[in-house]
This record gives C-alpha cells, sequence and structure tokens, in this order.
C-alpha cells in the first residue's frame, strides 16, 4: 500500500513525511489552489527519495515538460480532464490519470474511461475533487478492473483509512485537504496518524492471510 501526500509545500513537513516512509510527494502548479507552488519553489525543495509528482490543471504540454525540468519531476498527474491524446504526449509510465466517479454516470462508464486511458498512464487515481474535503462511494469501486495500479483520493484522514480500506482495494491511498489544520498548510501530527493507521491495516491485512493460510494447512 503506496501512500502520497499532495500538496506539499514546506520543506520541515516534507522531511517529516520521508522518515515516515512516505513513497509519493504532490505538488500543485495550479494557481487557484491555496496549494499552488512554483517550479523554482518545488526545484529547491528535497524530497530525500519520494517520488516528486506535479498536479497540472490547465497547462500546456509544453509548459508541463518545462515544469517537469525545472521542478526535477517525477510523475505527471493530469487533473483536468486532458484527453487521451494530450496523455499521449509523455511517457505512459510517467503519468497519473485522474478520474472522477462522481461526474460519470455508472460503473460502467466509469470502466470505459478506465479502458480508454489504459495506453496512454501508467496509474491511476480516483478523485471526488481536488483538495475538495468530499469522498467517493468507495464500495461502488470494487467491482472495476484496473489494467494499471490505482490510488484513491478524495476526502481521505487517518479516521477514514480502515473504512476505506475495507470497502474497496486500491494500490495507494493519496492525502490532502484532510491532513491539514487551514487551507494549504499540512500538519505533522496528523501525517502521522494517517500513515499509522494505513500501515496498521496492512499489518492486520498481513495477519488475516497468514490465518487463513495455517487454516489451509489444517
Amino acid at each position: 500500500m503506496r501512500i502520497k501526500i499532495c500538496g506539499m509545500s514546506e520543506q520541515t513537513l516534507i522531511d517529516e513525511a520521508a522518515a515516515l516512509g512516505v513513497e509519493m510527494c504532490g505538488f500543485v502548479f495550479h494557481a487557484p489552489s491555496p496549494r499552488n507552488v512554483t517550479a523554482h519553489e518545488v526545484a529547491a525543495l528535497d524530497t530525500h527519495g519520494m517520488k516528486r509528482t506535479g498536479v497540472f490543471v490547465r497547462q500546456s504540454a509544453e509548459e508541463i515538460r518545462n515544469i517537469v525540468r525545472e521542478a526535477g519531476l517525477d510523475l505527471i498527474q493530469l487533473h483536468g480532464g486532458q484527453s487521451a491524446e494530450f496523455a499521449a504526449r509523455f511517457p505512459a509510465e510517467k503519468v497519473i490519470r485522474v478520474l472522477w466517479p462522481g461526474q460519470l454516470a455508472s460503473t460502467a462508464e466509469l470502466q470505459r474511461a478506465i479502458d480508454a486511458f489504459a495506453g496512454t498512464c501508467g496509474l491511476y487515481l480516483l478523485d471526488a475533487g481536488m483538495g475538495s474535503g468530499r469522498q467517493l462511494d468507495w464500495p461502488s469501486l470494487r467491482a472495476l478492473r484496473f489494467p494499471h495500479p490505482w490510488f484513491l483520493s478524495g476526502g481521505l484522514g487517518p479516521d477514514d483509512v480502515e473504512r476505506a480500506l475495507s470497502a474497496c482495494s486500491p494500490d495507494g491511498l493519496d492525502f490532502n485537504s484532510r491532513l491539514e489544520t487551514s487551507p494549504g498548510k499540512k500538519n505533522g501530527e496528523l501525517m502521522e496518524r494517517a500513515v499509522a493507521a494505513v500501515r496498521a491495516q496492512e499489518r492486520a491485512r498481513r495477519n488475516r492471510d497468514m490465518d487463513g493460510q495455517e487454516g489451509d494447512e489444517r
């Protein structure tokens, strides 16, 4: 279970996230957002080996390429409804394709969208709205088939982890607004609690798997 914390901007909190074992660090390049950062600011941040992810909404492909170079990004999160043709301008393994289940009429339509972007991304992220704090209907996601790993986002906080992971089976969780004390201001204690909650669920799952194997052997 990989963890991504999005909307980062402060070195001290990035240091803490890395120390907690967070795998991915997200930077929002979208001026209206309270989490907006510049490529120059991100270039100066040390992410200690965490994958550096840029969140893009309205930029052109050339603008994205320039920001990726200047900020030293590893991944490109297309968060603005960009087309498959637009995504194909980048290496698929570097693209995170964001989809919004709440904007689609049915699970079948969401599955068609997942399939349509399969060749132009390496990872999916299902979200309820960037930094909105809203949550998805998690049980409805259980039947979906993903050709690549997928992350769950949207209103996730420390107290939601167990319920979310019981309802569906993502490959990772993407935290943002629920780890903040005010818009754009991440909180170290909330980050620590969220990571601890994820790791606790991982241990519980491993224990269940071991119990199941022992039962089969008996």
